[in-house]
């Protein structure tokens, strides 16, 4: 055990020394083709053509998450492995208790890279046009309102529980495997009410398929400016939106560290990399590793906070 420690360390210094001089490994703990992976595929071509070294996303999908981030967690910490990850990452520290990493410990953080405001959406036939009509609605027929999530622990579900807490509602549960099966229903008129990336739902608000109530996040989109922000709309404490980030293992040098930060949050704020980003409904955002480590502890904690309430466990 000395010895591989004393050799990692070796391992270490040297690639902290010269870094990058080797292509990187891009871990995606999702399949290809949604938000984690077009991000991620954006940021890796921007960091091949700013080193010269390939930066190779590799998808490993399944467990929530959780099968990418091991590989991650048990990678040699050199900054030849690195990771985007969403709010799966921080929901699984509260959901699965038997996960083969600890999400703080074993993982250093490198910046949040955007923030990804999620809406609020009812089918037509509600008689609500703003969210204290829905949850005057909800008030008035408590148990009789059905709304979708992505699944049982999703972020979508906690939210939604978050969400009856917060405004005194209660409402029907009806998991899918995935939001758009679940957004499908709402536009059926099969259930009511979900929460959804904007992206996805723009089209049908557009064409007056959903209604919107709200928007997650802390301000207007640009492509929805008249649908105001869960604050605006009425509940000041209450933001729902997941987020990227990227992680590398723990132990990667400082160095390393400050060198894959300030290279991100450099290609972050160009205007190609903003516009792209707006383009895919999401706010660009670019912090230093500390903040975004506190960013991440306080996400654990507080959706572990609505698991312990309504004592969710994961399928």
């Amino acid at each position: 055990m000395l010895m591989r420690g004393a050799l990692l360390m070796l391992i270490a210094a040297g690639a902290a020394a010269a870094y990058p001089d080797h292509p990187i490994r891009f871990v995606v703990p999702v399949a290809a083709g949604g938000g984690n992976d077009i991000v991620a595929r954006l940021l890796a071509q921007k960091l091949t053509d700013a080193w010269g070294q390939s930066v190779v996303v590799d998808n490993r999908p399944g467990a929530a998450t959780a099968i990418g981030a091991e590989i991650v967690a048990r990678a040699i910490p050199d900054g030849y492995t690195i990771m985007l990850t969403s709010v799966s990452f921080a929901i699984n520290a509260g959901m699965r208790k038997q996960l083969p990493f600890d999400p703080v410990r074993d993982f250093a953080t490198i910046t949040q890279v955007a923030r990804v405001p999620q809406i609020m959406v009812v089918n037509p036939a509600v008689p609500a046009a703003t969210l204290a009509e829905f949850i005057a609605l909800a008030k008035a027929k408590p148990g009789q309102l059905n709304y979708a999530s992505a699944g049982t622990g999703s972020s979508t579900h906690l939210a939604m529980e978050l969400f009856m807490d917060m405004t005194g509602t209660k409402l029907n549960h009806v998991p899918y495997k995935g939001t758009a099966p679940g957004l499908t229903d709402v536009i059926a008129g099969h259930v009511q009410i979900t929460f959804d990336a904007i992206p996805p739902t723009l089209p049908h608000v557009k064409s007056n398929r959903v209604r919107a109530l709200a928007i997650g996040g802390t301000q207007r989109f640009p492509t929805l400016p008249d649908v105001p922000t869960l604050a605006e709309a009425g509940l000041p404490n209450y933001t729902f939106q997941s987020w990227f980030g990227i992680f590398a293992p723990a132990r990667t040098p400082e160095a390393v560290v400050r060198t894959l930060n300030r290279e991100l949050v450099r290609i972050i704020a160009l205007p190609e990399t903003r516009k792209a980003f707006v383009e895919l409904g999401i706010e660009p955002v670019g912090t230093s590793p500390e903040d975004f480590g506190k960013y991440l502890r306080a996400e654990i904690a507080r959706w572990s906070d609505v698991m312990r309430a309504h004592n969710i466990r994961g399928e």
